[in-house]
């Protein structure tokens, strides 16, 4: 792997940039756990993911990065760092992959599975829609949000439409009576073979993956993440049957001609940006692997 040295002048206005990022990405977030209040958009990634705005914070330089003077260098002390006699840090790989390399090539393997596949447009964000699907009042998974239309009405869109949802964590949420109406049997162990570009929540995972293979991927790549995560999480919910009026959303109409597509349109673009994201995460993968090539899986 190709080192690249960053002297003090150069590393701490990363790092103060990094939080001064995410702090702003995180101040409504923050915020609202303070007043004990709950957004559906932007709450969802730290309640779904589990991973805290104050770890978001921490930032990593990633691999091939040496910091010079760094002794007090955030993550100078912390696993998988190294820090020598003249306050030198950087990641230790080779201790990383030893540990943690058995993740580091599912995600890989999955990163690139991905890629390989075309996009599957025009799912029209129905995996939402079939979460609530013939439920009784009292049972929805967002009870604090109304829908937008009657439950008859909403039961009728999913009747009406092709379901294939490719994603197990989105799947796995599908009310008994709607499973059966998707064309794909997603599960765990098929996973690799199911995901694919076009997936709101296979583009949302991005994220995840970066924070799971914390502190080997460079923080401005995490917080890239987190932001289109963000985005694609706004889709996700202004196509779904939710009246997200309460948060200055509007729908996006799926159930209608102009609706499925607006939808189309937003998720070709979401769709870019997710595989960028993934081509950049992959290349940490693969530099991971490549600096420590003796350790067997872990």
């Amino acid at each position: 792997m190709e080192l690249s040295t960053l002297t003090r002048q150069e590393w701490r206005p990363a790092q103060e940039a990094h939080a001064a990022r995410v702090d702003a990405l995180t101040a409504g977030i923050r915020d609202r756990a303070a007043r004990g209040e709950k957004h559906p958009i932007e709450d969802f990634l730290v309640e779904y993911y589990g991973h805290s705005p104050g770890r978001l914070r921490r930032w990593e330089p990633g691999p091939g990065r040496v910091l010079l003077d760094a002794a007090d260098a955030g993550c100078a002390g912390r696993s998988h760092h190294r820090t020598d006699a003249d306050g030198t840090v950087r990641l230790d790989t080779e201790a990383f992959v030893a540990r943690r390399g058995r993740t580091v090539r599912f995600v890989r393997d999955l990163l690139a599975a991905t890629l390989s596949r075309p996009a599957a447009t025009a799912c029209f964000g129905l995996h939402e829609w079939a979460m609530v699907y013939r439920l009784a009042p009292g049972q929805q998974r967002h009870e604090a949000l109304p829908l937008r239309l009657t439950q008859a009405e909403t039961d009728a869109v999913v009747e009406g439409h092709r379901i294939r949802c490719s994603h197990f964590d989105a799947y796995r949420f599908f009310t008994a009576d709607a499973r059966p109406r998707n064309t794909l049997r997603p599960t765990r162990e098929t996973q690799i073979h199911h995901e694919q570009p076009g997936c709101l929540h296979a583009g949302m995972d991005v994220y995840k993956w970066c924070f799971k293979l914390a502190p080997a991927v460079p923080s401005e790549l995490t917080a890239d993440a987190f932001e289109h995560a963000l985005a694609v999480r706004v889709l996700d919910m202004q196509a779904s049957p939710y009246d997200l009026a309460a948060f200055d959303l509007p729908p996006v109409r799926i159930e209608t001609s102009s609706g499925k597509a607006e939808f189309v349109d937003r998720q070709r673009d979401l769709v870019g940006r997710s595989n960028a994201l993934r081509h950049r995460l992959l290349e940490v993968c693969d530099a991971l692997l490549l600096s420590a090539p003796a350790h067997p899986p872990a």
